[in-house]
């Protein structure tokens, strides 16, 4: 049975929570490895720190798009379009050389640039679809708990 006033959740933004859960593990996963970000490479105490603050972000994400909350969708655009420039600048200022060095094995060079492109520009369609379907948010309450 079920409520008349429960809305059921739309396929999109089940999927879109399933993504969010996704990019929440993978995150917590690269805890302890080197973190770029914004054009430099961290390692150690401070990339624990970057991974750990954006796994609480994706966490964060993740428990927005369970209960819809309409604040959530605008950090998902906030966090995604963040995501697209933090690639873009990566690109731009960490040498290969350097990503070389960092990781102690060869990198192709071609391979990385058309990888991240290609995950820049499927971040840059997953935002066009949250904007477009901002009717899923429906929960206007300020505060997640």
């Amino acid at each position: 049975m079920t409520d008349e006033h429960d809305e059921r959740r739309p396929l999109g933004l089940v999927l879109l929570t399933g993504l969010y859960l996704f990019f929440f593990v993978v995150t917590v996963s690269t805890y302890g490895s080197p973190f770029p970000f914004l054009g430099r490479i961290y390692l150690g105490t401070v990339a624990k720190a970057l991974i750990f603050v954006d796994s609480l972000v994706c966490l964060y994400l993740f428990l927005g798009l369970m209960k819809r909350q309409n604040m959530t969708w605008y950090l998902l655009i906030c966090y995604n379009l963040f995501e697209v420039i933090n690639t873009i600048v990566n690109l731009t200022f960490i040498t290969p050389a350097e990503l070389e060095r960092v990781i102690g094995e060869r990198i192709d060079q071609e391979a990385l640039m058309v990888n991240n492109i290609a995950s820049a520009l499927a971040i840059l369609l997953l935002t066009q679809y949250i904007y477009r379907h901002k009717h899923y948010f429906t929960n206007s309450r300020k505060y997640l708990f």
